[in-house]
């Protein structure tokens, strides 16, 4: 018999590996990949801008990832930087029109694909699904900081 963590893990896994496949198919029409998909997502919500530091918290990525796919995205044409001294923590990132365009364009394809996964699930379901979801993940980022019990 299957345990919860085995169930649990491996659900997630099967989850993020068929999300991925989606993401990367659709990010390949700009010449991107899937995981390029929520830094676009991420900035289409702050219009005026987002910097580094607010990308790395709400990406839940490092600095170092944030440096990679920012460079990646400005040079793609889709992202430029604004404000002061142009390195990676000074000023804010901005999406360009066509970043937008594509920001757009993915964030239609998201919401397909989340609702054709969700399809069978009723409201009732979803909210608690989320809830349960959102508990895990503050139980898990409090255990990564403080460690398992002995």
């Amino acid at each position: 018999m299957v345990n919860r963590f085995e169930r649990f893990s491996l659900l997630l896994f099967e989850i993020l590996r068929y999300w991925h496949k989606l993401t990367a198919e659709e990010m390949k029409k700009y010449g991107l990949k899937g995981a390029h998909s929520i830094y676009l997502l991420t900035m289409l919500r702050y219009p005026d801008g987002i910097t580094a530091t607010q990308i790395c918290e709400y990406c839940v990525k490092d600095k170092a990832d944030v440096s990679r796919m920012m460079t990646l995205l400005e040079k793609k044409g889709l992202v430029k930087k604004e404000g002061v001294h142009q390195n990676l923590y000074k000023g804010v990132f901005k999406l360009t029109e066509e970043g937008r365009k594509a920001a757009l364009f993915v964030s239609q394809r998201a919401s397909l694909a989340v609702d054709i996964a969700g399809k069978d699930l009723t409201d009732e379901q979803r909210k608690v699904l989320y809830e349960a979801l959102e508990q895990i993940a503050s139980n898990l980022r409090k255990l990564n900081k403080e460690g398992l019990p002995e």
